[in-house]
């Protein structure tokens, strides 16, 4: 049986002020796309965001990871002017709003992210691990906000090919990535950087589960770095739940089966080290996080 894995604390460096976190953290997905898998077009309109956002906050969400471009299988990217002209203003209409929010902008290209920071964003949350751009890793160094530094091969379109899939020993060579991106951001001289192994990026789901099971090995190999897990409703769960069995009844409507794997397996994520989930629902993760790690 697995025991839990206590997180070391950390602090979020932000400049509004720190944040410090003694147990593991909630990430609520806010998205202002029309092709999110999950829930796209439902927020298309800035009321609708924000009153999704003040309901993340108030379901347990400790951070809004706000989006204007799907990061899907096959997505198309925006340019970084289009991307640009829409995160700015709504992490604008978020900072009014909620002042004392955490706000983390979910971009990987530079100019979006630098405007996003003057609008007021906290945390720079990049799926490309600043791949897609050249310019983005010394942006995120320059502008001293947290970085999140997650693994992928080649795009949202392509990086589900069987080529982007291979690999030798999946904690090895995601090792690997990971010391050659960290070395490169700490000569450009970023210092505040969060791991994501990228579960559902160039990946196959028996390689997700295989990545998850094995994260205290993967933690293990960057102790001093905060790991954000980020599952929540994606095919690992949706298509391992995909036939089962109609004995057991139907899915709640309250909470969907893809809800109840997503928890049932960030609690697994809970058990091996993670300091960080990244969900829709923020209320499931929470009761997880206060029954594993109760407030003393």
């Amino acid at each position: 049986m697995n025991q839990l894995h206590q997180i070391s604390p950390f602090t979020l460096r932000c400049k509004r002020g720190e944040t410090t976190f003694t147990r593991p953290a909630v990430m609520g997905i806010l998205n202002a796309t029309l092709d999110s898998f999950y829930d796209g077009g439902r927020y298309n309109t800035p009321e609708l965001l924000l009153q999704q956002a003040r309901h993340l906050l108030a379901s347990g969400a400790d951070i809004l990871d706000l989006g204007v471009m799907s990061s899907r299988p096959g997505a198309a990217m925006l340019s970084p002017a289009e991307e640009a002209a829409k995160l700015a203003p709504l992490v604008a209409l978020l900072r009014a709003a909620l002042p004392e929010a955490v706000i983390s902008v979910d971009t990987c290209q530079s100019l979006p992210a630098a405007r996003a920071v003057e609008a007021g964003a906290d945390i720079v949350n990049d799926i490309s691990g600043g791949q897609l751009d050249p310019d983005m890793l010394a942006t995120v160094a320059s502008l001293h906000v947290p970085y999140i530094l997650m693994h992928m091969r080649g795009t949202p379109a392509t990086m589900q090919l069987p080529e982007n899939t291979r690999y030798n020993d999946i904690v090895d060579d995601l090792s690997r990535y990971f010391d050659q991106r960290l070395d490169t951001l700490h000569r450009l001289g970023a210092s505040q950087i969060i791991l994501d192994p990228g579960l559902g990026f160039a990946k196959t789901v028996e390689q997700n589960h295989e990545l998850l099971h094995r994260l205290p090995e993967l933690i293990g190999r960057f102790p001093e770095y905060p790991m954000l897990v980020a599952l929540s409703n994606k095919s690992m769960i949706t298509r391992r739940l995909a036939h089962f069995p109609d004995r057991f009844g139907e899915a709640s409507p309250a909470l969907p089966d893809s809800e109840l794997g997503t928890l049932a397996l960030n609690t697994v994520a809970l058990l091996g080290g993670a300091s960080l989930l990244r969900v829709h629902t923020p209320r499931p993760t929470r009761l997880a996080i206060q029954l594993l790690y109760p407030e003393s």
